[in-house]
């Protein structure tokens, strides 16, 4: 549907003129183009806008760009792919009994996120669950033979990625500050979400 805007109405009694909004804001963009220059073709000619300022901004983008340089190294692993699986992996290798419900408060995830990447472990053979002595509603997490040798290669190649991505952008004792400002934050994350 073309929406079509009207021109006023001036004082003389003239018909107003109908032309369809699309072409309207064309014409702007266009005026607003020429008014900023040449449309950007690299990233550098780019203005972030309110984002430059923006401490989410590049945590996302980190985010986004450590996480697939570890999915290349752990290419063919069961926890290649996946956000959680690496922490849950180890985290059930170092808490034999662990509750699912303490992964998921830990990862800041949902308890049926957490289960389905629960579930992906059990099928490959790398966890068992049993039923709590304690609390018969409650699942305890415990890691297989296979688990515990995967968390093992896991964990090598988890401190030599982080030291190489890190390492190329950010100075090793800048590294420890950024390190201890993102512990402090998700350790007050956690207090301000209980």
């Amino acid at each position: 549907m073309i929406h079509h805007r009207t021109q006023p109405v001036s004082q003389a009694g003239t018909v107003s003129v109908l032309r369809p909004a699309a072409a309207e804001e064309s014409v702007l963009a266009d005026q607003t183009d020429i008014d900023r220059g040449p449309l950007p073709t690299r990233v550098d000619q780019v203005d972030l806008d309110v984002l430059e300022n923006t401490l989410s901004f590049y945590i996302r983008v980190l985010d986004v760009a450590v996480s697939r340089d570890l999915d290349e190294r752990l290419q063919g692993f069961e926890v290649a792919r996946g956000k959680w699986k690496i922490t849950a992996l180890l985290l059930i290798d170092n808490h034999p009994g662990i509750r699912p419900s303490v992964l998921a408060e830990i990862a800041f995830k949902d308890r049926s996120a957490m289960g389905r990447i629960l579930d992906q472990f059990e099928v490959h053979g790398l966890i068992t669950r049993r039923v709590s002595a304690e609390d018969g509603r409650a699942q305890e997490l415990y890691i297989t033979e296979k688990g515990s040798a995967l968390a093992a290669k896991v964990r090598s190649i988890v401190v030599q990625q982080s030291k190489d991505f890190f390492d190329r952008i950010i100075p090793p004792a800048e590294q420890d500050v950024v390190i201890d400002v993102l512990k402090r934050a998700y350790h007050r994350l956690r207090e301000i979400q209980e």
